[in-house]
């Protein structure tokens, strides 16, 4: 018995693997693009050693075999001519996450992430090049950051731009009446090295618009907001004064790569 769900285990595992890589854009709600290769070999290897386990072990029509087999699969004899059975049993609990993602995937990361982490490191850009002559201006939350906090030439200043990401809810304000306030609320996208489990977050604060409720993708147009540091510096806000806030369908591939657009 404990053979059999084993390969049961290895062929659903392949199979879920394969339905979210190959047949579906799902695995990018957890790895990056690059990885999906890699997703799809895996699962091959996972069907493959299933069907081998299986029909070796004649599944679902096992053989018959002798006694001391027989206690071998339904769980180690204590020495007293009882067998532990604990082991086949515990095994079930494994198809819960492999029937979770053929059943229903779990989402992306969202809001509950971004606001447990206020970094918004992004590497350095050597050089920025200038900003099209049309607006509004087309920009990731990497590349306007990177921009607000490193373009000395204040290439940002006076210009309306337009960027896409998720609502993260502000936090309440301080006791001394500091923080984030009413009215304000911030645009995230979470950032990936390879993976969820590496994301880190990505805020811009978004001023002058209500919040949309937590988690829904928009797209925002506005303006920088000035406060703290000029622009171009390490202190200056990352922020911004909001015209429009336009709700749109969550992307396909919902993370942002870990390079900062210079634009």
């Amino acid at each position: 018995m404990r053979r059999q769900i084993q390969a049961a285990l290895l062929l659903l595992t392949g199979s879920a693997l394969l339905h979210i890589s190959l047949l579906s854009q799902v695995y990018l709600r957890y790895v990056k693009e690059g990885l999906r290769p890699f997703l799809i070999a895996s699962a091959a290897l996972l069907l493959v050693l299933g069907l081998v386990s299986a029909v070796r072990d004649g599944f679902p029509f096992p053989s018959r075999r002798g006694d001391d087999e027989s206690v071998d699969d339904e769980g180690v004899d204590d020495g007293h001519g009882h067998g532990h059975r604990d082991g086949p049993r515990v095994a079930w609990v494994l198809f819960l996450p492999v029937l979770a993602l053929l059943l229903h995937a779990p989402p992306a990361l969202g809001s509950y992430t971004a606001a447990r982490e206020t970094g918004n490191a992004v590497a350095r850009v050597p050089e920025f090049g200038p900003l099209p002559d049309a607006g509004p201006v087309p920009l990731s939350l990497s590349g306007f950051i990177a921009r607000v906090q490193q373009d000395r030439d204040r290439g940002l200043a006076g210009r309306t731009v337009l960027m896409t990401g998720f609502v993260t809810p502000a936090g309440p304000p301080a006791k001394d009446g500091t923080g984030t306030g009413a009215g304000t609320w911030y645009l995230s996208r979470l950032v990936v090295s390879c993976c969820a489990a590496d994301s880190r977050s990505l805020r811009v604060r978004v001023h002058g618009k209500p919040a949309p409720p937590a988690d829904t993708w928009v797209t925002v147009t506005g303006t920088w907001h000035p406060g703290g540091g000029a622009l171009g510096t390490a202190a200056a806000a990352v922020a911004i004064d909001a015209r429009t806030v336009r709700r749109v369908p969550q992307p396909v591939s919902p993370y942002q790569d870990t390079a900062p657009l210079p634009r």
